[in-house]
């Protein structure tokens, strides 16, 4: 029987970035992934090698923005390994039905003279915004970096300039209890506060929707930090596609020793007398963990599907029914449409520019609009008017088809479980073959209304169901973050309080992946966090000290300078 002294089922970026980090402390690795494939949600894909040969396709993820909040790249030096990243600026265009748009810039500034184009108000507002998110931003990143239940970490992390962010949030109390107000209330109420402009609006709702909630959601007003971010740290995409972010940490895990395994679904942990042992696969074989079995599954599935329920109760009498009953998702999930393109889409009555489409295009009329179409996935029905996330990556990276040809990349929110369709169609949840097309079209029309010209230009065309998209990447309910990303189960509540340091109540046995803390996107921070939490379980007193060294370095240099 092979044995390792980890064994980590998932060859998600997270799965990966956690493997990095122990090859790196000499620990041997395995990783069991089961697609043909690794990378989960990292993936750059032909889909359609007869239909549009020569055509790469991002299937999940495609604007990498969060893992330049942390250190991953930087720490396990993944340019040595073939990534490099591209910056957009543009980073948004929206245009709107009355003929303005919205065109944000990496800098604020112009982004500013853009809006004041319709409005000099909402112009000035906006640098203030902007500055506000960003300072919550530089308060947060000490917190993704770090285990939730980490003290010395989240300490650690906090340099001159992040408590600087801090301080000038809080102040005094009243100042202190209004920063505390707008973190409890939603995005739609912030935005209504500080602009006039629908234009202005409907991208800002559409993106922080991206956290999976309407913006009328109270608690997820954070997700205004989803703009922020596109001007400071920026919005990139590895050369190649997001699989360009997998390639390269498979070089690196592979050169440290580690071994990937695909076509390697796990179907049981092996626990004995308490303590998480080994897996077995598909087929019957098992493999041993000498050390311990990190998951990248959600823990829902995990717990209640691949581990005795006796071994759980044994462990946390309570464990599987707050699992079953307390995560709860709140039924959305997305369509995604990947097109084959003969020529770039104009669109004509926006001023359109080419270097408009290097950014995300947004196709979000109003924020009434961007409303209905997250609300509606919750209550099964699919949106009759979609709000859009849409891409043209081959603006930015030609490399991504044939000369002179491009490709486009759409998500609609929809939701998994249609309503009254219990029992039909794929995996019971009302989605056919049939169903899908419709939808593709009317995703396509809408976005027509806008660049009249894609029609007759698609080439070949992939359009992605949520129970595809679940049974392809293994994401709970095609649910992108595993658990939605609202405030009750962020951070400390991430799974749940009792799994949000990446410890479970079964010995040797870890979580990591999007369902952990700090959440979904390609981030590498959950991976990299788990690898952390980890090591201090094995060398408990060096892992501190080498922490508090690497604390204090960081607080000198911010202080004091120098390198």
């Amino acid at each position: 029987m092979e044995s390792y002294d980890v064994i980590i089922i998932g060859a998600g970026h997270n799965g990966l970035v956690c493997a990095a980090y122990l090859l790196k402390e000499g620990y041997s690795v395995l990783l069991l992934e089961r697609r043909s494939i690794p990378g989960g949600g990292a993936t750059t894909e032909e889909v359609m090698p007869e239909e549009a040969p020569g055509f790469s396709f991002n299937l999940c993820s495609i604007d990498h923005e969060f893992i330049h909040l942390g250190p991953v790249v930087e720490e396990l030096e993944l340019e040595k390994y073939g990534l490099e990243y591209l910056y957009c600026d543009p980073v948004v265009f929206c245009p709107h039905p009355d003929g303005k748009y919205f065109l944000a810039h990496g800098s604020v500034e112009k982004t500013c003279a853009e809006i004041a184009q319709f409005n000099t108000r909402d112009a000035e507002k906006y640098a203030e915004f902007t500055n506000f998110w960003q300072r919550v931003i530089g308060m947060m990143i000490p917190v993704f970096n770090a285990p939730p239940k980490s003290v010395i970490d989240m300490a650690g992390n906090y340099d001159l300039a992040k408590m600087k962010d801090l301080f000038s949030l809080l102040g005094g109390p009243d100042k202190t209890l209004d920063f505390i107000r707008t973190m409890f209330t939603s995005p739609r109420d912030v935005l209504e506060e500080w602009f006039d402009e629908e234009f202005l609006k409907a991208p800002l709702s559409r993106l922080a929707s991206e956290l999976g909630a309407p913006p009328s959601q109270k608690t997820i007003s954070v997700g205004a930090i989803m703009m922020a971010m596109r001007h400071n740290p920026g919005m990139a995409r590895p050369r190649g596609g997001s699989g360009a972010l997998t390639e390269a940490l498979l070089k690196l895990v592979k050169s440290k020793g580690g071994v990937v395994l695909c076509d390697h679904p796990v179907e049981k942990i092996l626990v004995d007398d308490g303590k998480a042992v080994g897996v077995r696969v598909a087929g019957g074989k098992e493999f041993r963990a000498k050390k311990g079995v990190i998951s990248n599954i959600d823990a829902k599935r995990l717990f209640l599907n691949m581990v005795d329920a006796g071994d759980v109760d044994k462990a946390d009498s309570e464990l599987r029914e707050r699992l079953d009953r307390r995560i709860v998702n709140n039924n959305e999930s997305v369509v995604k449409v990947d097109l084959a393109l003969s020529e770039i889409p104009r669109f004509e009555h926006h001023n359109h520019r080419d270097e408009y489409l290097i950014g995300s295009v947004l196709i979000a009329d109003s924020v009434n609009q961007v409303e209905v179409a997250h609300s509606d996935p919750t209550v099964g029905k699919i949106p009759e008017d979609p709000s859009l996330y849409v891409v043209v990556p081959t603006v930015l990276d030609p490399s991504m088809a044939p000369e002179g040809k491009h490709t486009m990349w759409i998500e609609f929110f929809a939701p998994y479980q249609i309503a009254g369709k219990d029992g039909t169609g794929m995996k019971g949840t009302g989605w056919t073959n049939e169903l899908k097309e419709q939808v593709g079209d009317r995703i396509i029309n809408k976005i027509a209304d806008y660049a009249p010209n894609l029609k007759n230009s698609i080439i070949a065309r992939h359009i992605e169901s949520p129970p595809e998209l679940a049974e392809r990447t293994g994401f709970l309910k095609g649910n992108h973050y595993h658990i939605d990303m609202t405030l009750d189960q962020m951070v400390f509540f991430r799974p749940l309080p009792e799994l949000a340091n990446y410890k479970t109540p079964i010995d040797g046995l870890y979580l990591t992946g999007a369902g952990t803390h700090p959440g979904g996107s390609i981030s590498g921070m959950p991976g990299r966090n788990c690898a952390r939490v980890f090591l201090h379980t094995q060398q408990p007193i060096s892992q501190t000290l080498k922490d508090a060294k690497e604390s204090l370095k960081s607080t000198v240099k911010s202080v004091f300078g120098g390198s």
